[in-house]
């Protein structure tokens, strides 16, 4: 415990000497990595790596998800310093974890940018990090699938929160929000017998095999009911867990590109969510946060607690015997 009587802490995040604890800033100053988690490009060693992919290319109704890394990283300041809510411990004095800064990528050339994303990603995984993605545009999930797949040697489970399916029809070359499940069934970086999408509200053209629980189902059935069934499909294999905020109904989170009414609320995620550390958990990634229609910055601080509580379910697994690398 910090001693009251003495000056808080500042900037913990410069300092590459800061593993293990909380830095217990005050929340309004200071420079705001994910947690206050110290910077490292290269990760530092971490066994957890925080980034973000600013990546804003393909949301089909309003633009602005290059802005939700630095948003998120902004709104988890308010959750430093306390034990994290429903765990009631810290996750770093288990973890160390690191905030990798932003991927780095063109936006004048499309084209190079899933390459881009994969290889940063490719880079953090060859050095043995677990990663946790700030994002951006949901595309983003399809290079990393392809960085992790490729770590693995095999094909992962995925659970997808969403309000859409994300499989429409893809010639292959195309970066768009809407068509990387499809670009990821075809090649072979999911097992569509072990994946599973939830929370979605919309219609698309297919759904590979995919199982399917509809926002309609998903509110009726409550987190419990619902946390059991994706454990049931994804059983033991290992598993990227993907999660669009606007999976969430837009009263809990407006700041997204593609708000789609009838969705979970945050308090039904975090109590589903919260069930599911049995599962071999390979990455995670919470995107499409658009601040600019959010000015209450509600939609990122959803995205700040989801990402934090994905870290107090590795702080779990670790604390179990269970390493959270790869």
């Amino acid at each position: 415990m910090a001693d009251p009587t003495l000056p808080r802490p500042v900037d913990r995040a410069l300092d590459p000497g800061f593993r293990h604890g909380q830095s217990t800033e005050p929340n309004y100053s200071g420079v705001t990595s994910f947690l206050r988690r110290r910077y490292a490009r290269d990760g530092g060693g971490a066994e957890v790596v925080v980034w973000g992919v600013p990546l804003d290319v393909a949301v089909s109704n309003r633009p602005g998800t290059r802005f939700g890394p630095r948003a998120i990283r902004a709104a988890s300041s308010i959750l430093d310093g306390d034990p994290f809510y429903p765990f009631g411990f810290d996750p770093f004095e288990t973890l160390d974890v690191a905030d990798g800064g932003d991927c780095v990528f063109d936006y004048g050339l499309p084209a190079g940018i899933p390459g881009a994303i994969a290889a940063q990603a490719a880079a953090h995984y060859a050095r043995g990090s677990h990663l946790v993605t700030l994002g951006g545009d949901h595309f983003l999930t399809y290079p990393i699938l392809r960085a992790l797949t490729a770590r693995l040697g095999q094909p992962v489970a995925l659970v997808q929160f969403d309000a859409h399916q994300d499989t429409w029809d893809d010639n292959g070359d195309r970066v768009d929000h809407g068509t990387m499940i499809t670009r990821a069934v075809k090649d072979g970086l999911i097992r569509v017998d072990r994946s599973i999408q939830v929370g979605i509200r919309t219609h698309a053209p297919r759904s590979y095999g995919i199982e399917i629980v509809h926002g309609n189902v998903a509110g009726e059935m409550g987190p419990a009911a619902l946390a059991r069934q994706i454990c049931e499909r994804v059983g033991d294999a290992p598993v990227y867990l993907s999660f669009d905020i606007d999976a969430l109904d837009p009263a809990f989170a407006p700041g997204t590109g593609t708000p789609v009414c009838g969705g979970l609320s945050t308090r039904e995620v975090i109590a589903c969510l919260r069930r599911l550390g049995a599962l071999d958990l390979k990455g995670f990634d919470v995107v499409e946060v658009s601040p600019p229609y959010d000015h209450a910055e509600i939609t990122a601080l959803a995205g700040a607690t989801l990402a934090s509580l994905y870290l107090c379910l590795l702080a779990e697994r670790k604390e179990g015997g269970r390493s959270p690398g790869l």
